[in-house]
């Protein structure tokens, strides 16, 4: 006769918890390693640059604009308004202005909410028509058609009035 502890019944291995405990830490890796995979094949990598030569020389070029706006003395003062832009420019003595500029309006991590203004002078200022902007920082950028010369500046809606662009000789 067989005492009632000597009795106890085996389970079967998958009706255990351990065994599955142990399975699952491999499953995942591979389940985590199929989706990695699927993501590098599917997404475009748009840091990899296959000429940099040709991207140095570019920076290069981006440069001299900056360096071309600082040699003239050029000085923006920019208002931002609901439906219009005006801008003053202000340039060192024996540079004539373009009659037309450049503003390029780009928010930082949205690209659908970017604008490019082209300002046209009246009254001594340049004035364009412009989309209303969301509040947040956004990023200008005023250049000339034939881009020769160029200025970055920032500006945060709707706590500045007018946004005063500098460029900067490196």
């Amino acid at each position: 006769m067989r005492s009632a502890t000597m009795q106890k019944s085996i389970e079967p291995w998958y009706r255990q918890g351990w065994p599955w405990f142990l399975i699952s830490i491999p499953a995942v890796a591979v389940i985590t390693g199929i989706t990695t995979l699927w993501l590098a094949v599917s997404t475009w990598d748009g840091l990899v640059v296959d000429d940099y030569y040709q991207e140095g020389k570019t920076i290069e070029k981006t440069i001299a604009r900056s360096q071309k706006a600082a040699e003239m003395g050029l000085v923006a003062d920019v208002r931002l308004r609901a439906e219009e832009v005006t801008l003053d420019l202000a340039a060192g003595s024996a540079v004539t202005l373009p009659p037309t500029v450049v503003l390029t309006i780009s928010h930082p991590t949205r690209s659908g909410m970017d604008q490019v203004v082209i300002l046209k002078r009246r009254d001594g200022v340049f004035v364009a028509p412009l989309a209303p902007l969301t509040a947040g920082r956004w990023l200008l950028q005023l250049e000339d058609e034939s881009h020769t010369w160029r200025m970055n500046g920032t500006a945060n809606i709707p706590a500045e009035a007018v946004i005063r662009i500098v460029p900067v000789a490196s």
